[in-house]
């Protein structure tokens, strides 16, 4: 019986180290702080300027939130600097369309790297705004998680 509960228990352990409860948020302001630790009283690593921006979360202390980008880059935010995602970022060019189809007509070229909001999404296709330009593009090869 002892040997039964011990596998039992090496066995949830290590499907808890493979578990993952990383999600994504965005940025709430054009400037936004990003620490090296988490807290006020760690120095600036570096500032985002960028409202929207999309990073994933993938630790959390207290009312800081260890943060990765779409380049891999880190580092500590206060959550009141972070909300609901509602953007992604494009990570391989593709077309823009007017309706959410293939055979639509294209209306722009989205570029790597280009922020895009999200209006509304189904299936693999979402309506997005980017600039003044609204539209439909695929939802594949993005940083960001589509709600």
């Amino acid at each position: 019986m002892q040997k039964l509960i011990f596998f039992v228990l090496i066995f949830l352990y290590q499907f808890n180290l493979f578990a993952s409860d990383n999600y994504f948020l965005m940025l709430k302001n054009n400037k936004v702080n990003v620490r090296y630790g988490p807290s006020f009283d760690y120095p600036i690593k570096y500032i985002y300027k960028k409202k929207y921006l999309p990073v994933e979360v993938i630790d959390k202390k207290e009312n800081f939130r260890k943060i990765l980008d779409h380049k891999k880059n880190g580092g500590w935010i206060h959550i009141s600097q972070l909300k609901k995602i509602n953007s992604f970022i494009v990570l391989e060019d593709q077309l823009m369309f007017k309706k959410p189809s293939k055979f639509s007509r294209p209306i722009a070229k989205i570029k790597y790297g280009r922020l895009l909001i999200i209006k509304k999404c189904k299936k693999e296709w979402c309506k997005v705004v980017t600039g003044d330009v609204i539209g439909w593009v695929r939802s594949e090869k993005i940083w960001g998680k589509l709600n």
